[in-house]
């Protein structure tokens, strides 16, 4: 009896919708949810190993935008739907739906995967009582790209650890909007993991915190108003057009056609940059930490995508050995085999990082590592605050509530409303969903 399995996965990048029917009629079938991103379409090419190996298990592909697949998912895996057998989640959902029920502990992984090698910062927190219930697909931090010609061009030197200011000084500089080359390229669609990411983690930055220690919220301080202020006015004097609609996806492509100057985005993003065949400037790219205010925190994340079971799976056996495969060092042997190093999945492993051979061809390699161990997802801001996490929140609550904080940024980005009416309205939106969930618990 050959098996049958769904993989839903989900990460950072364009709309995109594609199902690949099963050739073996008796098959059991794993089903694969994926959002048509880089490495996720590696993983797709890739996977004829993994069939070669196992050809009692077929894969099935479900290829959908970022927010549309986070919704279905999270219906699925809350109702028991049983639509998927593996579920490519984030660090934000693991901890919250394992503590829930909704995850299956990955015990069956076999004995050469060595969890051990997994980094820390990303094991950490995909673990529960020390026990994985979502395997790393790739993990990041977040960094700053940015064209090397055009910062040289403007008699500007790129510190290891730059400052906002110097950021916005460098993004005036670069910018010839008759060129049609813009200083800066940040997300600005709406979705918590989209503009709410990147504008959390720089508001650690600046010294803000969604909560206070008794989990009000905090909008209406003057860190935020820093925070969104400075957002607003370096995409206006510096951005692209459009900016407010503009994701992952959107400021990628930009950056690769040479039309932005810098680009401050998630580390996933340095392979991409640099890659010859797609990236119009790969010859052209340096990279940075992300920038901090001087107060004692970055503004990068830490994230991964993660491969999970849900509990509602009958095929939990034949879904772990996908994941094992596609998270083991034997896939990143096998992308380095067929892609070259520079294109493994980034930000899993130790021994990736002990690679000489890997480290020579990812320039963005030790940038990537240290903006994964400088985060701290458990301190991530400069106050105090009740919760765990650094672009988000780790509340069930968190995905309704980001997003919609996320529409009031993107609207001011738009210019649809006053930066104090955005925060305003985040306060308000927020008290709301906080006081209806009744915290504090």
């Amino acid at each position: 009896m050959l098996k049958k399995i769904t993989i839903a996965t989900c990460t950072a990048l364009s709309i995109s919708a594609a199902l690949t029917v099963s050739t073996s009629a008796s098959a059991e079938t794993i089903t694969i949810a994926t959002v048509n991103n880089g490495d996720m379409i590696t993983m797709k090419e890739l996977s004829t190993d993994f069939e070669a190996k196992h050809p009692d298990i077929d894969l099935q592909w479900v290829t959908l935008e970022e927010n549309i697949l986070r919704q279905r998912v999270t219906t699925d895996v809350a109702t028991k739907g049983g639509q998927y057998d593996v579920m490519t989640i984030g660090t934000y959902e693991v901890p919250i739906w394992g503590k829930q029920g909704w995850l299956t502990e990955l015990d069956g992984l076999g004995p050469n995967y060595d969890e051990e090698d997994l980094l820390p910062a990303i094991r950490s927190g995909l673990s529960i009582n020390d026990k994985l219930y979502a395997a790393p697909f790739y993990g990041e931090s977040s960094m700053v790209m940015y064209r090397t010609d055009l910062l040289a061009k403007a008699g500007l030197d790129m510190p290891t650890k730059p400052s906002w200011k110097f950021i916005r000084q460098a993004a005036k500089a670069m910018t010839d909007k008759e060129a049609g080359v813009y200083g800066i390229c940040l997300r600005g669609k709406a979705g918590w993991g989209e503009n709410t990411a990147l504008i959390t983690a720089m508001s650690n930055s600046f010294g803000a915190r969604w909560y206070d220690e008794n989990w009000k919220p905090q909008f209406n301080t003057q860190e935020w108003k820093d925070t969104l202020q400075y957002y607003v006015d370096v995409m206006e004097e510096s951005g692209p057009p459009g900016a407010s609609s503009n994701g992952f996806n959107e400021n990628l492509a930009l950056f690769q056609t040479g039309k932005c100057g810098m680009w401050i985005d998630a580390t996933v993003a340095g392979a991409f940059v640099t890659n010859k065949k797609d990236s119009e400037v790969a010859d052209k790219v340096g990279f940075a930490m992300a920038p901090d205010n001087g107060l004692g925190k970055r503004g990068n994340w830490l994230w991964a995508w993660t491969l999970a079971v849900p509990s509602s799976s009958q095929k939990s056996d034949a879904a772990q050995k996908f994941i094992s495969w596609a998270t083991s060092k034997e896939y990143s042997a096998l992308v380095a085999k067929e892609k070259g190093w520079a294109a493994v999945p980034p930000g899993t492993r130790t021994s990736l990082y002990e690679n000489p051979k890997y480290m020579e061809a990812a320039p963005f390699a030790e940038i990537t590592l240290a903006s994964i161990e400088s985060v701290d997802p458990k301190n991530p801001t400069v106050k105090p605050v009740p919760y765990v996490g650094v672009q988000f929140v780790a509340i069930p609550e968190f995905q309704g509530i980001g997003t919609a904080v996320g529409q009031q940024f993107s609207a001011a980005l738009a210019g649809k409303m006053t930066v104090e009416q955005a925060l305003n309205n985040a306060q308000r939106l927020v008290d709301r969903a906080m006081r209806k969930a009744r915290y504090p618990k």
